[in-house]
């Protein structure tokens, strides 16, 4: 008798280990896609052998990306599909150097290009039109933001228009859309506060033409922001950047500052999961 009660605990306990072992897990420990510029990642592209900026790297890689403190949080599983490429855009163009009459060759893929590629690494067969992956972080272009960030000659641009940032939060909102018609979720960051920069100083280190004003700057923040609440259905647009303090270069985070923003991005998910 006690034999055979043993035995029924034991099946028991096998078919409970199988069931866990099956479980699938939860939504934040899925991989995470993230996209964007130099918050994304630290590099910057290369393609056929040449890259933006002759291929450097942010702090010359001594530089802590969302991307990267991403797979160090201690909330999340360290599963992160990077597709970020620093200095990019919302559209793809070519680099153009401070002073130079022509562009190229090197350049950047579009947001929409960058998702794509993402979505090619966690595509699961038969059909590869489901995804492993339930959330991307989209984190601001430098659109708008200075002379470069354009695709033609630094001397032939000006500030954009009200126009051309109402196009920015309209290449932002697609890109969320195409998330979400993949089963994803979109996850934006609000843009650095103005007073948290040093664009100036940016400017003058990297040798642009011009960089955005300070009331460009705001209109542009509360733009996106707003209109991205507005017209992607169940996205998330965080503030991350509290307490924003730059590396010496008037606009890439220091470490301790890309931790914190990541460790926001991570409670979130795990809220979600409840």
């Amino acid at each position: 008798m006690h034999l055979k009660k043993w035995m029924g605990l034991g099946i028991t306990a096998c078919f409970m280990h199988a069931a866990l072992a099956v479980a699938p897990p939860k939504a934040s420990q899925l991989p995470l896609l993230v996209i964007g510029a130099s918050y994304a990642e630290a590099k910057t592209p290369y393609n056929n052998g040449v890259a933006p900026l002759g291929g450097v790297a942010v702090g010359f890689g001594s530089y802590l990306s969302i991307g990267a403190a991403l797979t160090r949080s201690p909330l999340l599983s360290g599963y992160v599909v990077n597709e970020g490429e620093a200095g990019g855009t919302t559209f793809a163009r070519l680099a153009c150097a401070a002073g130079a009459s022509t562009c190229g060759p090197a350049g950047w893929d579009s947001y929409s290009t960058q998702l794509q590629k993402a979505l090619s690494r966690v595509a699961q067969p038969p059909n590869f039109t489901s995804y492993n992956a339930k959330y991307v972080v989209i984190l601001s272009p430098n659109d708008c933001i200075h002379a470069d960030a354009f695709g033609v000659p630094q001397s032939t641009t000006q500030p954009c228009t009200l126009a051309q940032m109402n196009q920015v939060a309209d290449r932002l909102i697609a890109v969320g859309n195409q998330a979400r018609a993949a089963g994803l979720t979109p996850i934006y960051d609000e843009m650095v506060r103005y007073k948290d920069l040093d664009l100036n100083l940016f400017r003058s280190l990297y040798g642009l033409a011009w960089v955005i004003g300070e009331a460009d700057y705001n209109t542009l923040r509360n733009l996106t922001r707003t209109r991205i609440r507005a017209e992607v259905p169940g996205a998330l647009v965080l503030d991350i950047w509290k307490d924003f303090e730059n590396i010496g270069d008037g606009i890439h985070p220091k470490p301790e500052v890309a931790r914190k923003a990541a460790q926001v991005i991570a409670r979130e998910l795990i809220q979600r999961d409840h």
